[in-house]
């Protein structure tokens, strides 16, 4: 059913971001109108602003440094907070967390945001996972571990080791060695056995907490992490945590409780495990223990069947039950659903709202694993933490960064952005203020900030149009969930921990290649409301549950195509069965692709509405590439320019992509552009008469373009300088179109092989880092993308015109001028809670106008 966006829009806008579910869900799920896509891209609906992520050192706060920073984020464009209470960096000044002070704290800051109209999220506890010093050891995440005790020969009996709290005997075996060994019940303190004249050892089985505690926790938030499948640890949290948090909001819920990425590290247990997985596989697990921890001819099945029953757990203990108290408290649960201890793809539709990350679209990816279940279980908004390790080293992202991460996220299905993130910083601090230890810098400290509510309006309407209509993907990846529990260790089990080395980067790679969208899919979803895809590939499976193949073989009939890559599984019967470097070529003689044209550089979306198609396509490399595109629903349309939402007229011509630049194609009756006026290219280069401002000094002219770092005076500068000159021009120039202003291309930079985790753009830009334009007094827009340019046609006159280029770098010029920070005195009282990442040894960055602008025809 179609709706009107307006009504809808001014609607959700009155509400000030608390909607009904209901209501919210209707906005976003619903298609379009024809006549109101290219008025929502334009003027995209307040729900699809950028959240980011607030960090609360200690904490630490003050109250009129909370409304002023709140303003800022509105200002910036963000559309609210998710507030995240962090380790101290302050000896003095913090407080207990979930103490009065810190209460009261969140009160104000929700109040604050409700007046604004922001949305307000909170993470259900300090630190990540969840837990604390209400998390005793026996409410705490266990695993087991095998202890062996020798047996002398004629030994009548062998005491047991001492417990500690939260410890307990699950079982002991007697033998020569594990696979002959004999289960025995042991005593409280000892074992009785017969004697032998043979040498024998005693394998212990003990059930111990994993000893993992709370990451990053704030004072007063240190202790054990909690126990996911134990009902007493996830209600003990709740009641301590959750409904203490519950009081700060009296002037209305939070939008939604958050709970970070599973990483209970070496979970692999709980109290009832024995009878929980007799109830649930159908025998006694007891005997065959000793197979978790030493390989035996039929361990993975009893590692499949182990880790199956934890993932069922934690969902009916942990995400069913944290997903229901949040209803009960007029609130939502958002949750990154996957890593430790296990959970399933399908685990996500028991969740309000599901988030993923990870900014590589062409591996295996928990944000695709998460957009996947969305889209197999009808919810329509993705949220990706966005741009956590960004360009590494707090204040070294530079906008660009942002843009170049920002599109391999929506490559992955992300339609909403939570930026990574909002450090809170007092006046004390200094410039350019406090840093979370591993993360980009989003606010107003930083020198590039003048264009931050650009930048959020790009993500913005990006944001707003993919959550349009309804995704398409020919292609679904079958998850081997039964081979990865299978292939579980002692301490590690994760289902989707074990899938980068199952669904490897070239069968992604053949996918994308060939023109095609995919999702992935586990056994569960197979029968979800969203499961219409046309092809099922199987990768590299060996192992696969009987119902799930009756299932497959159903799709098959009903005129599906099935691919085994490699091999088919043991057993099962697929008719076609490929090498995987032959996976490209089968794809197209099954379905024809989506888009033609591509290079492994560029990615695409694809969103169907009820009248029209609209395809995102990214270049995600640092080098131009022009392309032959061809698009399955169509030859031709329009394109729209994302950053200025300018219309195109598109007549199926090959397109040229700058490096990280992306565009939106647009076919059926949605189309708004209007016919192309194509005029001879000109060409004005501005060399001379320009002057510079640093700040608020006194204008001077400029000898050279370049890096104002060259001047050792200017290195360590950090904030805005202004380039001015008046530009004359007549009116035949204007009826030319000599209204675009260039900065050039930039250059790309060689990208390392071995990067470590996180992401940039590996382009040395043209304007370091960023830019408003302004003619004539007036702001005419913003730079800080490639392509490097802007069109001042709305803006210029004939005659004398007067052009100021305000630049702004990152706030690391003047770090490098400072001395490192000493936190010495911080881990004395509290620990070493964090390590700083890339701080050391910083130099300054080059900054300013590389080289000098051009008065340009459009092409």
């Amino acid at each position: 059913m179609e709706k009107n966006y307006k009504t809808e829009e001014t609607s959700m806008r009155k509400s000030a971001f608390w909607p009904s579910l209901a209501l919210a869900i209707g906005l976003y799920a619903a298609t379009a109108q024809s006549e109101s896509l290219y008025e929502g891209f334009t003027t995209p609906a307040d729900e699809a602003r950028p959240m980011v992520r607030w960090w609360w050192f200690g904490p630490n706060v003050d109250d009129a440094e909370l409304v002023r920073e709140i303003k800022a984020m509105k200002q910036g464009g963000f559309g609210g907070f998710e507030l995240a209470t962090l380790y101290p960096l302050t000896v003095d000044g913090n407080v207990p967390y979930l103490s009065d002070r810190h209460i009261e704290a969140v009160r104000l800051a929700n109040e604050t945001a409700r007046t604004e109209g922001l949305r307000v999220d909170i993470t259900l506890g300090s630190g990540w996972p969840f837990g604390g010093p209400h998390i005793t050891p026996e409410l705490a995440s266990s695993r087991v571990k095998l202890i062996k005790l020798p047996l002398p020969a004629r030994t009548t009996s062998v005491s047991l080791p001492d417990l500690n709290p939260g410890e307990r005997i699950v079982a002991s075996f007697i033998g020569t060695d594990a696979q002959t060994a004999e289960l025995v019940e042991p005593a409280t303190k000892d074992v009785a056995v017969c004697a032998t004249p043979d040498e024998r050892t005693v394998f212990i089985v003990l059930q111990t907490p994993t000893g993992q505690q709370v990451k990053r926790a704030s004072v007063g938030g240190e202790g054990y992490v909690l126990d996911h499948m134990n009902p007493a640890s996830v209600n003990a949290h709740l009641s301590t945590v959750g409904d203490r948090l519950m009081t700060a909001f009296s002037a209305g819920p939070p939008y939604a409780v958050f709970s970070d990425s599973l990483e209970a590290y070496g979970t692999d247990w709980t109290g009832d495990m024995l009878s929980e997985f007799q109830k649930r596989r159908g025998y006694d697990l007891k005997p065959h223990l000793l197979k978790w921890f030493e390989d035996a001819p039929d361990s993975a099945a009893i590692r499949r069947d182990w880790g199956l029953t934890l993932a069922e757990l934690v969902e009916e203990r942990y995400l069913t039950p944290v997903n229901d108290w949040a209803k009960t408290k007029g609130t939502r649960f958002r949750s990154q659903t996957y890593g430790h201890p296990p959970v399933r793809l399908s685990s996500v539709r028991l969740t309000d709202l599901a988030e993923g990350e990870g900014a590589d679209w062409r591996i295996f990816s928990r944000l695709r694993w998460i957009s996947s279940a969305n889209h197999l279980y009808g919810k329509p908004v993705t949220s990706a933490e966005a741009w956590t390790w960004l360009h590494q080293g707090a204040f070294q992202a530079a906008p660009i960064d942002i843009k170049s991460e920002a599109d391999t996220l929506m490559l992955q299905g992300a339609n909403q952005f939570i930026a990574h993130g909002w450090p809170y910083s007092p006046p004390e601090a200094g410039e350019p203020g406090w840093a979370m230890y591993a993360a980009a810098v989003f606010n107003d400290h930083n020198p590039w900030w003048i264009v931050m509510p650009d930048i959020n309006l790009y993500l913005q309407r990006m944001s707003w149009l993919l959550r349009q209509g309804e995704p398409v993907a020919d292609v679904a990846i079958y998850l081997p969930q039964d081979d990865a529990l299978g292939a579980s260790k002692p301490g590690n089990v994760s289902i989707d921990g074990q899938l980068g080395r199952r669904i490897s980067r070239t069968l992604t790679a053949q996918i994308l290649d060939a023109g095609f969208s995919f999702d992935y899919v586990d056994d569960q979803a197979l029968s979800a409301p969203g499961f219409r895809h046309k092809v099922l590939i199987l990768p590299k499976v060996t192992s696969i549950n009987p119902q799930t193949f009756k299932q497959i073989e159903a799709f098959e009939k009903a005129g599906g195509a099935v691919i085994a890559v490699d091999q088919a599984p043991t057993g099962a019967r697929v008719f076609n069965t490929i090498p995987e470097s032959d996976l490209s070529a089968k794809l197209v003689t099954l379905t024809t692709p989506d888009v033609i044209g591509l290079t492994p550089e560029v990615g695409f979306v694809h969103r169907k509405l009820n009248d029209s198609d609209l395809y995102f396509v990214a270049n995600t490399g640092n080098r131009a590439v022009t392309l032959p595109l061809k698009f399955r629903a169509g030859s031709s349309g329009q394109w729209w320019n994302p950053i200025d939402a300018t219309a195109h007229i598109w007549g199926g011509e090959p397109v040229t992509l700058a490096p990280y630049e992306s565009r939106l194609f647009v076919f059926g009756a949605a189309d708004k552009a209007g016919p192309a006026k194509r005029t001879p290219p000109q060409r004005r280069p501005l060399d001379g008469g320009w002057s510079i401002a640093f700040g608020d000094q006194p204008a001077k002219p400029l000898a050279t373009f370049g890096s104002w770092t060259d001047d050792p005076a200017k290195a360590h500068y950090s904030g805005i300088v202004t380039y001015s000159r008046t530009v004359k021009l007549t009116p035949a120039d204007l009826a030319a179109g000599l209204t675009r202003l260039s900065f050039g291309e930039g250059t790309p930079e060689s990208i390392p092989s071995d990067r470590r985790t996180g992401s940039q753009a590996w382009l040395s830009a043209p304007v370091r880092d960023a830019a408003e334009v302004f003619v004539n007094g007036k702001r005419a827009g913003a730079v800080w993308t490639s392509p490097f340019f802007i069109d001042l046609k709305p803006h210029l006159t004939a005659g004398n015109n007067r052009i100021e280029i305000r630049v702004a770098n990152t706030a690391i010029n003047t770090l490098s001028g400072q001395p490192p920070a000493n936190y010495s005195a911080l881990t004395a009282k509290y620990g070493e809670r964090f390590t700083p990442q890339n701080m050391n040894n910083l130099k300054p960055l080059p900054s300013g106008l590389m080289q000098a602008p051009v008065l340009e025809t459009a092409p």
